[in-house]
């Protein structure tokens, strides 16, 4: 299969677009580009040898396997087309890494560091009262802001239902879907179409541009039905949501969940239908409810998951959160706690998507203790009378009194400012920003210390709550809004300061937030946090391209470029910008921020493809200043980047991300150790099963511990775990220093005084009697059958080793 463009543009102008292809495409690639743009009289003016050598340059690049031309080429242009490839070797297709890729007007991947998706649950005739009113009225403007309003708030997929009695829903779906997709801020999601109604979804996938999730399909009405439904989908090129859900009915246990799942998708897959597109729905349904049946629904979803997300390959995990909490309808509090615990431990266990309304949920890290173990009780089926505690909490918090309510909510105003500042960041709460930003304009001697200090310490927070997934992408987005609030009102003294201090500019950057991202929020804080320290600012805005950069860079002529993103997709796109100022051959520094951006990703895939100039991680703005006074400042900048390079190839060195040789898996088995049966019988230990050992003192473990481990996450070499075997006297640490070369004697001496920090430590619990460990230990009659091990009748998957 080849894929291409034609027309439309030049060779010149049509390159870019070639790329993004080349990227993303597993396919042979075609371009029939125009002898240039018409000119006044409609005709095209490149000639023969203008174009070849325009050409020369996708042929150069490996960018394509078929050239040509369209609107105004000669055989004279395809002539000389011929002889630059005459000995060339067509480039072999890339294979692309099986991942679900979704898209509404932009690519939306959904790439491993991606914690959970959010499917917006608003645009639902179901689910809400107000949706369901605009649409019977026919007020679509006022419905589309809606949809809006969700993807404004960090949704990453739109859910659109019509299921409605008294609704014509083919003619409902195929109208919004139109009118959604002339609005760009929107449309520039995936949909997921939702209905119980397959006439429905295909109206909807009529209409569909891009990439979309069909929501759902299931096996209720057999196998025949299931496929034929699934190929249809499969020829609209869509991903699909599977019900846990077969001939018998809806899978409420464990097993039948597993079952259905386990059955569907060797269905799909058998019948062609990629993996990575399937979505197993196997059903959130409400807990505490008072009947004993319904107790353990949702360990039996989350173990579920679990065992899909292991033996599945491929497959994603979704669900509708909010119908666990149903038994505490009208109480919302409860219910934001229920949906926040139950889906910090869904994400753990492997669920990829939901529809949810994190705007609107407790977050994890601020449900007080007494609440979450009441939540885990009932979620984890832990006591039996959790159903009545949770119920007796649910009922006292509904008997408060709204002043009671208002009092309580308010507490956190009595905090100390900078704690203050930061609860409304976290939270996403704007409405006393104005009161709090005097005070610290009182409190703080320049208007950007209160950036660089209590704001940026809220941001850190935020940060810190979305990389451990207790905060998902709309609270982040939420909270980056009351940012942008407090930054507005602290920049007219801003620039009031900065007019007040006007001196010459101390250089020029260009910051950019990267193709594929519309997150701006930390590179508004970096650019005004410069901006501040004299330095003159070219914002480049969002979702900017790397031609886009480079022709700014060229114009602008900068001392330093900066690239922003907050989501995982950036990681890869700044990598293309790095390579792309590789080739334009610039020398300046190039800055690397954002909150899924990190110092050994910067070392490993961004500084490798940009060796001409200095490639640095800056963790956050209130860095910025002190990196681009070290990079432009004439006596510092060399030792400052040449120390940076080496940090990162010391990064590169010790990450396991390393290129290793593989076999193919048939050679690794070939290559399975072979056991001489006939001369070998294994001695059958004298216990068996398992086996618990409480209170082990530490001295007992110390002789067993592998320091190599110990340095490897302190990020020293495992080479330095031998200074546990040297004695403790000034002669035997020279003689193990001695080992190392000179460049090594630093780091080996820092490993030595790390080494006996921590025997200290172990001495000291020994001697205080202050710590015991408790350890668990099994063994089983086990055999193998192919790649897996079998033990008590489970059955484990197991890697082959395919290294050469």
């Amino acid at each position: 299969l080849s894929v291409g463009l034609n027309c439309s543009f030049g060779a010149s102008d049509m390159k870019p677009y070639v790329k993004q292809l080349r990227r993303v495409s597993p396919f042979y690639l075609s371009a029939y580009p125009n002898a240039g743009l018409p000119n006044q009289l409609g005709e095209y003016d490149e000639t023969p040898e203008k174009m070849a050598s325009q050409i020369r340059e996708f042929i150069d690049e490996g960018l394509v396997n078929i050239v040509g031309g369209c609107c105004g080429t000669t055989p004279e242009h395809i002539a000389k087309y011929v002889e630059i490839v005459a000995d060339v070797v067509p480039p072999a297709p890339v294979e692309q890494p099986r991942l679900m890729r979704l898209s509404g007007l932009e690519e939306f991947v959904l790439t491993p560091g991606i914690n959970f998706v959010n499917i917006g649950e608003r645009c639902n005739v179901a689910g809400s009262r107000r949706f369901l009113r605009l649409i019977q009225e026919k007020k679509y403007e006022e419905a589309l802001q809606i949809a809006r309003k969700q993807v404004e708030d960090g949704a990453q997929v739109i859910d659109i239902n019509m299921d409605d009695g008294l609704l014509d829903g083919v003619q409902e779906m195929t109208r919004f879907l139109n009118l959604l997709a002339s609005d760009p801020d929107i449309s520039r999601v995936p949909v997921m179409i939702d209905s119980s109604k397959w006439e429905v979804i295909e109206a909807g996938l009529k209409c569909m541009q891009g990439k979309c999730i069909v929501n759902s399909i299931s096996l209720k009405n057999g196998e025949v039905e299931f496929l034929e439904e699934a190929g249809k989908v499969m020829s609209y090129g869509a991903a699909v949501v599977v019900m846990a859900f077969d001939e018998k009915g809806q899978a409420d246990t464990y097993g039948r969940r597993i079952e259905i799942c386990e059955r569907a998708y060797r269905l799909l897959v058998g019948n062609g239908f990629p993996p990575q597109d399937i979505i197993f729905d196997p059903n959130v349904l409400a807990i505490a409810t008072g009947m004993e049946e319904h107790r353990n629904y949702a360990v039996d979803y989350l173990e579920s998951v679990k065992w899909i997300k292991s033996n599945l390959p491929g497959a994603k995990v979704s669900g509708g959160v909010s119908n666990l909490s149903f038994s505490f309808r009208g109480n919302n509090y409860v219910r934001e706690a229920i949906h926040s615990v139950f889906l910090y431990h869904a994400v753990q266990a492997g669920m990829d998507m939901g529809i949810v309304n994190p705007t609107e949920s407790e977050l994890y890290e601020d449900i007080p203790a007494e609440v979450k173990e009441l939540v885990e009780d009932i979620i984890f089926n832990r006591r039996e009378d959790a159903t009545e505690r949770m119920m007796e909490y649910a009922q006292s918090i509904k008997n408060k009194t709204p002043e009671e309510s208002k009092e309580k909510v308010l507490e956190w105003r009595s905090l100390p400012l900078e704690e203050r500042l930061s609860y409304a960041l976290v939270k996403g709460v704007g409405d006393f920003m104005d009161e709090d930003i005097a005070e610290a304009l009182a409190v703080y001697p320049r208007a950007v210390d209160v950036i660089d200090k209590p704001l940026m310490k809220g941001m850190n927070v935020v940060g810190d709550l979305f990389g451990s997934g207790k905060m998902f992408l709309p609270q982040v987005v939420k909270a980056a809004r009351t940012m942008k609030k407090a930054v507005s009102i602290l920049q007219p003294v801003i620039e009031a300061e900065k007019s007040s201090g006007a001196a010459q500019k101390a250089g020029k950057i260009v910051l950019a937030t990267v193709k594929g991202d519309v997150h701006d929020i930390g590179k508004n804080i970096v650019s005004i946090v410069l901006s501040c320290n004299n330095y003159e600012i070219v914002d480049l805005g969002v979702m900017v391209p790397p031609e886009k950069i480079i022709e700014t860079v060229i114009r602008e002529q900068p001392d330093i470029v900066g690239l922003s993103g907050l989501i995982t997709p950036s990681l890869e796109e700044m990598a293309v910008v790095a390579a792309e100022m590789e080739k334009a051959g610039f020398r300046m520094p190039l800055l690397i921020g954002g909150a899924t951006t990190s110092k050994l990703h910067t070392a490993l895939k961004i500084e490798p493809k940009y060796s001409r100039g200095a490639v640095v991680y800056v963790k956050d703005a209130s860095q910025s200043p002190g990196v681009v006074a070290n990079l432009l400042n004439h006596e510092t900048n060399g030792n400052y980047s040449q120390q940076v390079r080496d940090e990162y190839a010391a990064l590169r060195e010790n990450s396991t991300d390393r290129k290793v040789e593989l076999v193919s898996l048939e050679e690794a088995r070939e290559n399975a150790y072979k056991i001489d049966w006939e001369n070998f019988s294994a001695e059958k230990p004298r216990m068996m099963g398992r086996k618990v050992m409480k209170n082990v003192p530490v001295e007992v473990i110390i002789p067993y511990i592998d320091w190599k481990f110990f340095f490897h996450g302190w990020n020293l070499s495992a080479k330095f775990g031998s200074v546990a075997n040297s004695d403790f006297t000034v002669e035997g640490r020279n003689a193990w220093m001695a080992k190392f070369k000179d460049d090594e004697q630093e780091k080996a001496g820092e490993a030595a005084k790390l080494y006996d920090d921590a025997r200290r430590l172990l001495n000291k619990l020994v001697n205080d009697r202050a710590g015991y460990i408790h350890a668990v230990f099994g063994l089983y009659e086990a055999y193998s059958e192919n790649d897996d091990v079998l033990a008590e009748g489970v059955r484990i998957p197991m890697l082959r080793q395919q290294k050469k």
